[in-house]
Order: structure tokens, then C-alpha cells, then sequence
């Protein structure tokens, strides 16, 4: 079962602390955002390998955007 991690808010992406092939755990920092001078972080919703990264560092995204994709 694969689950896409979902952008909270618009904004741009600044880091992308996780690369294709990486094994995460629930709630681990896997993006970090910036939305009106505020740093977001992104947490894994699940336990998994990310399979896919839909965006890049310095993409600007909008709210509800897949961001990446965890199985």
C-alpha cells in the first residue's frame, strides 16, 4: 500500500531531507516548506521506503500538492 505525502499549505519547498530509496519511520522530517517567511516542516505520515519525489528544492507548490510517495 503506498500513501502520497500532501503539501499543508502553498509555499516553496527549501529542503528535501530524504532522497528516492530511502527507508523512513512515522513522523520522521522528510521536506521542509517556507510559506509567508515561515519554515514548515513535512513529517512522514508513515513507516516506509520513499518509491517517488514529485517536486524539487525550490519548487513552489500549492496547498494539497503530492510531494512524495511512501510504500
Amino acid at each position: 500500500m503506498s500513501e502520497d505525502v500532501l503539501a499543508p499549505m502553498a509555499g516553496k519547498i527549501i529542503k528535501i531531507n530524504v532522497e528516492v530509496g530511502s527507508e523512513i519511520e512515522e513522523d520522521e522530517e522528510i521536506i521542509i516548506i517556507e510559506a509567508m517567511k515561515m519554515e514548515t516542516p513535512i513529517f512522514a505520515p508513515c513507516d516506509g521506503k520513499i518509491t517517488k519525489i514529485m517536486k524539487k528544492e525550490g519548487d513552489e507548490i500549492e496547498e494539497d500538492d503530492p510531494l512524495a510517495t511512501i510504500e
